[in-house]
């Protein structure tokens, strides 16, 4: 029993990459256990196992007395006698090797081997645990193991990682078998359970990208300092030069293109936007914008609010696709950003019933009950008065703002096309005073102008 004991042991140790010593701790830790349980905890007595031998040894140590008060801690001479040949006296420690598959009995031998291997479990959850714990941040490559709820799981050295549905890109379809490249969220416990999460959304993987495919970021000659994302579709990130010499956009885009490409393509074609970072809050809030040209800016630093003063030809710029590029310039800079149109040009502007095919008469009805008539209160409105609104919420914001603004662009052109023209009332009257032959050659040189 004793050599099979240990074989099992051996066997375990290469199965789960257990330390030799780890394991031998182990075992003498749930002897001890044992040994005190069978001869109470008074006893004094020691646990020797050799993995080398295939051996377990206990060593029991007792004083000889004539009469034994304290069992655990006392035999009579008359018994070591019987046990031993060696002269002994009164007086002496008798050391006695205890057969323990004998004393504790076969019974007890499995559910020490039980023991055994829950032990290791437990230190395999550790190991998991402290491996990834100490890699947070880094990015793997994995390969996929299969879904279950939305939820993508990952094989990595033999260790399954979880890919939450929120730490997906959206628009991206993960194939079993395929390898991917993470990056190490977070490691959690639950009920004593590692449970690793992995992301490809989370903004820390875009600038680890950048880290790796740009020698400059790897080597700190240029530093990333904010990141923003809505995966899958667009991201703004900043970067500052530490050498006045290099161009940090130009060092992170690549020769016509390449560098960027690859991360582009790592993300499902996810847009970048690489913004050089300002200490000038300023500049930097009106590199952000970018494509759009910016008038002026109000800043109030303390309340972290940026008014932005546009022409309304860069409206649609600065606001991007359903306000993405105004939500992403946002989350760059840290400035709650509001656009305001030039006050000084003309704004065209629609009531709200006018679009009444467009956004249908649930929405209609939801504005139009909470104060708004027009399409610009809705376009002007800060987003968390209409997420006031019972039943609205961001995505409803988005796709309503986006019909209105779309609706207004149209408008704006069609208005362009057909300008009236009033003709001033002094000049009127001097056409009515024209001889006929002179109101023949107005009327041929206006046709030679068109």
């Amino acid at each position: 029993m004793n050599t099979e004991l240990i074989e099992a042991c051996n066997a375990l140790v290469k199965a789960k990459n257990i330390d030799r010593d780890i394991l031998v701790g182990i075992l003498e830790d749930i002897f001890t256990i044992m040994v005190k349980k069978e001869y109470g905890e008074e006893a004094s007595f020691q646990v020797v196992v050799n993995i080398d031998r295939g051996e377990i040894e206990i060593f029991l140590e007792k004083k000889i007395v004539e009469t034994v008060v304290n069992p655990a801690q006392e035999i009579s001479l008359a018994q070591v006698r019987k046990l031993s040949d060696d002269e002994m006296n009164i007086g002496d420690d008798y050391v006695e090797i205890i057969d323990f598959v004998k004393v504790l009995g076969r019974r007890a031998i499995r559910m020490a081997f039980q023991e055994l291997v829950r032990r290791i479990k437990d230190l395999e959850k550790d190991s998991v645990f402290n491996e990834y714990a100490n890699i947070v941040g880094d990015v793997i490559v994995g390969e996929v193991y299969h879904q279950r709820g939305g939820d993508v799981y990952i094989l990595h050295n033999k260790n399954e990682l979880m890919m939450p549905r929120a730490e997906q890109i959206s628009r991206e379809k993960y194939k079993k078998g395929s390898t991917i490249r993470v990056i190490i969220k977070e490691v959690q416990r639950n009920n004593g359970i590692p449970r690793v999460i992995v992301s490809r959304s989370a903004p820390e993987f875009l600038a680890k990208l950048f880290t790796m495919e740009i020698p400059e970021i790897f080597d700190g000659v240029i530093e990333i300092k904010s990141v923003a994302r809505e995966p899958g579709e667009r991201a703004k990130i900043a970067v500052l030069s530490n050498d006045d010499r290099i161009d940090p956009v130009g060092a992170c885009v690549g020769m016509k293109g390449v560098r960027i490409h690859a991360i582009v393509r790592e993300l499902s074609n996810e847009n970048i936007d690489v913004v050089q970072f300002s200490d000038d809050d300023e500049v930097f809030i009106a590199r952000s914008l970018a494509p759009a040209k910016i008038k002026s800016i109000s800043l109030n630093k303390h309340l972290r609010t940026a008014n932005v003063c546009i022409n309304n030809d860069q409206a649609s710029l600065a606001i991007g696709k359903s306000g993405q590029n105004v939500r992403l310039a946002t989350k760059l800079t840290n400035f709650e950003i509001n656009l305001v149109r030039d006050a000084l040009e003309e704004v065209y502007d629609m009531d709200l019933t006018d679009l009444r095919d467009e956004l249908g008469e649930d929405a209609l009805t939801l504005l139009t009950e909470n104060g708004f008539t027009t399409a610009r209160d809705v376009l002007d409105a800060k987003r968390m008065t209409l997420l006031a609104i019972e039943g609205l919420d961001d995505d409803i914001i988005d796709q309503i703002r986006e019909v209105i603004q779309d609706e207004l662009d149209k408008a704006e052109v069609d208005d362009d096309t057909e300008v009236p023209v009033v003709a001033d009332e002094n000049i009127q009257q001097a056409i009515q005073h024209l001889s006929s032959e002179e109101i023949e050659l107005l009327n041929a040189f206006e046709k030679g102008k068109e």
